[in-house]
């Protein structure tokens, strides 16, 4: 379907790779004005040179109050897409340390609450609805071994998801998330290259493969658009059909 976003301002957090790139330059090419965020000074430049339309915000997600006073001088926007993300060295549960989980919450939940909290209220007084989406994981639906910290923060995105769905419903602001397997980004290729771990994954996945990054690009656009004026407080998995194989 064809998606015009000319007139409309998105932020995107995450946005100098990955998902974050890709789904930069499809908005821009729809005619967005596009915000992206992001902590790396040199790929947040070249993202300006291969895109139009789009405005830099470098901060570190980790750092609430920067966050905040950074956000708060952006105008008020049509779409967020809270896309950035942390994920460390798999590791026992019961070997989890305090850090790693302190680490991971920080970028993969607080950061969230805070980017939509200051944007949430922009769109609220701006009076004009909105769409907000949230990058959470199938590990928020299905745990994975040995990934205890990155399990529970994107089980606790899909809440904050519902939650911010319910109480900015009325205000004609939509709240929903997606949740990918694993994406052929260039962190996906090389974290999931290693042949077992990678037939394994993908011989639970009836379709037989990973995501494409395009493929997990596309739900976002839509979530975002018009034509999805009716859908909010919804995970949309993007995986394959592996969380329908309960087969060992």
């Amino acid at each position: 379907m064809p998606f015009d976003f000319s007139g409309k301002k998105i932020l995107v957090t995450g946005a100098s790779r990955g998902i974050g790139r890709l789904l930069t330059n499809n908005l821009s090419s729809a005619g967005a004005e596009v915000y992206g965020l992001g902590s790396n000074k040199e790929l947040l430049d070249s993202l300006k040179e291969e895109c139009k339309n789009v405005h830099i915000v470098q901060v570190n997600l980790a750092d609430w109050d920067a966050t905040r006073a950074a956000l708060e001088q952006l105008p008020a926007m049509d779409g967020l897409v809270n896309n950035a993300a942390v994920s460390y060295d798999w590791v026992p549960s019961l070997d989890a340390s305090k850090e790693v989980m302190d680490k991971t919450f920080a970028v993969n939940v607080m950061a969230p609450v805070n980017v939509t909290q200051v944007i949430g209220k922009k769109m609220v007084q701006a009076g004009k609805g909105g769409s907000i989406v949230n990058i959470s994981s199938i590990n928020g639906l299905n745990p994975m071994r040995e990934c205890m910290a990155y399990n529970m923060s994107k089980a606790a995105l899909d809440m904050m998801t519902k939650q911010f769905a319910l109480e900015l419903g009325p205000h004609n602001i939509r709240v929903n998330s997606v949740n990918p397997t694993v994406a052929l980004t260039d962190m996906g290729i090389e974290f999931w290259s290693e042949p077992v771990k990678e037939a394994k994954l993908k011989g639970h996945t009836p379709l037989g493969r990973f995501a494409e990054v395009q493929e997990c690009v596309d739900p976002i656009m839509y979530l975002l658009s018009e034509h999805s004026s009716m859908v909010t407080g919804t995970m949309n998995p993007v995986e394959g059909g592996l969380l329908s194989n309960i087969s060992v």
